[in-house]
């Protein structure tokens, strides 16, 4: 019994360092070799170089001067600790209600007829509930109110979505989309230029 527990407690400590240290090492060495920052977690720097956020978590704009982020599912709102779906179904009362509530807030903030067509990301949360895109046809319903609210024209906002449209992945996949933190960063600069 004793040579058992011996193998046992040297298995142990072996597969502690291959897994426990060497692995995440590796991992570790490698992103940071490959992709610095994504491996830092694409960070975001306003013009004064104060990390702000990053490109890849939402965050919960809501004054009218700046473009808004999907709806959030996640914990308090745009909570990364609590990143989740609603886990609502598509006939879920809930769901419905709160999709009318969204789309007729939408079309008040945002000065639009009330039977206007209103962009599904505009009204629902994504998977993770931190999306930091919004669709194209989104960012552009926006423009006129935040053009208006800034004191800009519309075709110099619509100018800044078309820089900060990124395209489909690998060319194919998705649809192309707009980072709300870096468009809304981008708008700042305009403002302070």
């Amino acid at each position: 019994m004793r040579r058992q527990l011996l193998v046992s407690v040297r298995m142990l400590l072996v597969a502690t360092v291959v897994t426990g240290l060497a692995y995440p090492l590796l991992v570790t060495g490698v992103a940071q070799g490959l992709f610095p920052d994504r491996a830092d977690g694409s960070l975001v720097e306003d013009a004064d170089g104060h990390v702000v956020g990053s490109s890849l978590i939402a965050q919960g704009f809501t004054r009218p001067h700046y473009f808004h982020p999907r709806p959030s599912a996640a914990g308090d709102g745009y909570d990364a600790s609590g990143s989740s779906g609603s886990n609502l179904g598509p006939t879920n009362p809930d769901l419905l209600d709160a999709v009318e509530e969204r789309a007729d807030a939408y079309r008040r903030e945002n000065g639009l007829a009330a039977g206007a067509t209103v962009p599904v990301d505009a009204v629902t949360a994504s998977a993770s509930g931190l999306d930091p895109h919004i669709s194209v046809a989104n960012a552009r319903l926006q423009a006129p109110r935040v053009a208006e609210e800034r004191s800009l024209g519309v075709d110099t906002v619509l100018h800044l979505v078309d820089d900060h449209t990124d395209g489909r992945a690998l060319g194919v996949l998705g649809e192309p989309a707009v980072n709300v933190l870096e468009l809304n960063l981008a708008l700042d600069a305009t403002a302070t230029s």
